[in-house]
């Protein structure tokens, strides 16, 4: 019998076809697939037909599964000798909760592969047309959550003021008002370019934006809302000269790997 094996793939920002090749044939020979919310459904049409597919998706403040129990999922599955797919949106060690699930995988002592995936952080927002690094704007960029876990200190927004480069903060929609105000508090201008990026990389892409003053007053407008990147900085204002409409490309059957 077969070694079970737990492959967990980074799915993308949610353009499908940003799956990569190796993502693709795991999905292609899964026993199981245990998938996020946010993970784009055509990827699920990839599996085989006989494969067992488990919903443990997170909404905002509702976590129907808790995260000790999805490791368990992960174990038991893996101790029957399946081939268990975990798969999550972006990359999965980009606040994903990746690295969590592998440290239970590897105490078990049960085999497993991380395979990366484009992440919303950049990705995302490339199809926004908003590089997060540009020589004549920004020499670094900071992925931050906007979401700590419950008993954590809140983040020291005052200190990310300081930050010359491009802040992306992800799982921050629901505090949006609260961090601009703070990082403008902290120092950083209230002219400071701002923008959100809503369904990032899908057809139903919306981009919104502002400043750390006005953002959120454009984001009311157009009823933003998550999942949705916020990005800060002057590359935001290369949207305009960036922005492209992306080729929305199938996942060939026929593509063998």
């Amino acid at each position: 019998m077969n070694e079970g094996k737990v492959w967990l793939v980074g799915a993308g920002p949610g353009d499908v076809s940003l799956i990569t090749v190796k993502g693709l044939y795991a999905i292609r020979h899964a026993e199981v697939i245990v998938y996020d919310r946010l993970v784009n459904p055509e990827l699920l049409r990839q599996a085989p037909e006989d494969c067992l597919m488990i919903n443990v998706g997170k909404n905002p403040n509702h976590h129907p599964i808790p995260q000790d129990e999805i490791n368990a999922i992960l174990v038991e599955y893996a101790r029957q000798n399946k081939q268990v797919v975990r798969l999550k949106g972006g990359d999965p060690y980009v606040f994903g909760r990746g690295a969590e699930e592998v440290e239970q995988l590897a105490k078990e002592g049960l085999a497993f592969e991380v395979v990366p995936g484009i992440s919303s952080a950049i990705g995302g927002l490339v199809y926004a047309g908003i590089p997060v690094t540009h020589r004549d704007y920004a020499s670094s960029f900071h992925v931050i959550t906007g979401h700590m876990c419950q008993g954590n200190d809140p983040q020291n927004w005052h200190a990310f003021a300081q930050l010359d480069g491009t802040l992306v903060i992800l799982m921050g929609m629901t505090r949006l008002v609260e961090i601009c105000q703070q990082l403008m508090a902290g120092g950083k201008s209230a002219d400071t370019p701002a923008a959100v990026v809503m369904y990032a990389s899908q057809t139903r892409q919306q981009v919104a934006r502002g400043t750390l003053a006005t953002i959120h007053l454009e984001v009311e407008r157009q009823q933003l809302h998550a999942p949705a990147l916020i990005v800060i900085g002057d590359v935001v204002n290369l949207h305009d000269v960036l922005a492209f409409s992306a080729t929305q490309l199938e996942i060939d059957q026929e593509f063998v790997c």
